[in-house]
């Protein structure tokens, strides 16, 4: 349907391109490793791609390029395909008007800011531990935070949606009741998935503090990427 003035349609999926770049990069990754590669590839692309914090330790067998890249290039790979849809359906709900309000380079930075945090936590809370995480989950809870620290609020008068405003006050923040209610749900259901794994037991277990970590890092720090402007984020 047209709108009033005989123009276009709104998109039936208002995503930006980076976003949809970003679900295109992991979903090429986790064909790749399920249905293309053998298993010899397959076990190469989790040993160098994944984060395992073993490997920073000097038994491990020595440096390689892996020790730079997989604290980001975790975040391309998935265990599941419910794994990856679910981080893609949360990546565009909170990562697409996020991008609008930074920008698209301040956007990238934050991205690889969260995934790095997540796993920083994670590392220091299980040196030595061979089990690799793999997912976006980290970077996306980056961007939850960031939300939080909006207060949820989001401009819909630009061409596309947009954190509105100034991101809040850490303390200030918090005594929001909605932000309130959903940082405690929020930490609250990680830690319990966390602790039971996917489905009730350890068929999948959740890096729950990896989770913590970025999302800490979206909403300690968010200040540091946000354009400080009044005019609209379109």
């Amino acid at each position: 349907m047209n709108d009033s003035t005989g123009g276009r349609g709104e998109p039936l999926f208002n995503i930006p391109g980076i976003i949809t770049a970003l679900i295109a990069i992991c979903a090429f990754s986790f064909i790749l490793q399920e249905y293309v590669l053998d298993s010899d590839g397959y076990i190469a692309m989790m040993l160098y791609g994944a984060f395992i914090p073993a490997r920073y330790l000097p038994e491990y067998g020595g440096w390689d390029m892996s020790w730079l890249t997989s604290p980001f290039t975790y975040a391309f790979l998935h265990a599941s395909w419910a794994h990856l849809i679910i981080n893609s359906v949360w990546l565009a709900a909170f990562g697409s008007p996020l991008v609008t309000r930074l920008g698209t380079a301040r956007f990238l930075g934050f991205w690889l800011f969260s995934s790095l945090c997540a796993v920083a936590l994670h590392y220091f809370l299980h040196t030595g531990e061979m089990v690799p995480v793999v997912g976006a989950s980290g970077a996306i809870s980056g961007m939850m935070g960031a939300a939080a620290r909006f207060g949820f609020q989001i401009d819909r008068s630009g061409r596309m949606p947009a954190f509105q405003g100034e991101p809040l006050g850490h303390i200030e923040c918090l005594r929001y009741r909605p932000v309130l209610t959903f940082v405690l749900i929020w930490f609250a259901v990680n830690f319990v998935t966390g602790m039971v794994g996917v489905g009730g037991g350890n068929v999948s277990q959740i890096a729950w503090e990896a989770h913590v970590g970025g999302f800490l890092a979206g909403f300690l720090v968010i200040d540091a990427f946000t354009p400080r402007r009044d005019r609209s984020y379109a």
